[in-house]
């Protein structure tokens, strides 16, 4: 089919070259032999009146015309595979989908596990892939490359669908051997005492205890910087430092750890978990289906109590 001189079978070809950014995999990935996809490149280029890829090795470099079409392409591609082609009933007990989720370590320990375990019962051939926090998540929603992320909705960006699944709220917690615990914690002990912290992706992103310290104007003595939650805990194991966490999230290690929990001294309120997904799909079946999930789950959990 062509839509203005382009043959729109090609669009599927220049998606797959700039994904995959190598001839002979693209190929492989929508099932055409390496000539046939060398004829599409040359197509392509004289559509385009741009080279689109120059050679780096194996590897193909995208030019700044190229560049410039990523998002437009796959975009288009993505509106007709869920606008046009995907119309057909949603059977999740038939299902293979694969739902890609960016999300914390501290929510596929307390939340996702549960999504999982039921969507085993329900649709056992559907299976999940996490990743994850990125930098450039605002970029994979839009391009449909992710179908959800789990977050705090002050860190969602906008333009995209959200539904807020439950409410947490943040503690103090340190090694249950920390005397300095055995009373209660004041503002100025707390700010005194060496913190673990976890940052996330390469720009190091604060995470939520952080970014809401910041915002009221507190800034801790961090002594040790983890890559993700569930490293905190572990961390803090026969030391005298503290960390901030959420509440459920203490409570999940407390099985395991000798940990002490402890309500923060200062004012920082509760915050809430949101998961989002691309505007592209939000009439889609099976993302309807997922989100029903997720939000029923989410109803399921009740904001705990702390332990002193």
């Amino acid at each position: 089919m062509r839509f203005k001189g382009l043959d729109l079978n090609l669009l599927v070809a220049l998606d797959a070259l700039m994904t995959e950014r190598n001839l002979t995999a693209a190929a492989r990935s929508i099932n055409l032999s390496q000539p046939a996809m060398s004829a599409a490149v040359g197509r392509l280029r004289v559509y385009f009146e741009d080279e689109l890829f120059t050679m780096n090795g194996r590897e193909l470099v995208l030019t700044p015309r190229a560049k410039g079409l990523v998002s437009a392409v796959r975009e288009a591609l993505l509106h007709i595979q869920l606008s046009i082609i995907s119309w057909e009933p949603f059977d999740p007990f038939q299902s293979d989908r694969r739902f890609r989720i960016i999300l914390s370590d501290f929510l596929t320990l307390v939340f996702m596990e549960k999504v999982v375990k039921r969507a085993a019962r329900e649709a056992p051939g559907v299976s999940f892939e996490f990743l994850p926090l990125a930098d450039d998540y605002d970029e994979l929603l839009r391009r449909g490359e992710v179908d959800f992320i789990i977050l705090p909705d002050v860190f969602m960006p906008t333009g995209h669908p959200r539904a807020k699944l439950f409410e947490e709220r943040l503690v103090c917690v340190g090694c249950g051997r920390n005397q300095e615990l055995s009373q209660p914690l004041t503002f100025d002990r707390y700010m005194s005492m060496g913190h673990v912290a976890a940052k996330f992706g390469n720009s190091r992103r604060p995470s939520i205890e952080e970014w809401y310290l910041l915002e009221h104007g507190f800034k801790r003595r961090i002594e040790v910087v983890v890559q993700g939650f569930s490293m905190i805990l572990p961390v803090l194991s026969n030391t005298n430092r503290i960390a901030t966490v959420p509440l459920r999230l203490a409570q999940h290690f407390a099985e395991v750890l000798p940990l002490r929990i402890m309500d923060l001294p200062l004012p920082l309120p509760p915050f809430t978990e949101a998961v989002q997904w691309p505007a592209l799909q939000n009439s889609d079946p099976a993302s309807l289906w997922m989100r029903g999930i997720l939000l029923q789950e989410a109803s399921r959990l009740a904001l705990p109590s702390a332990e002193h």
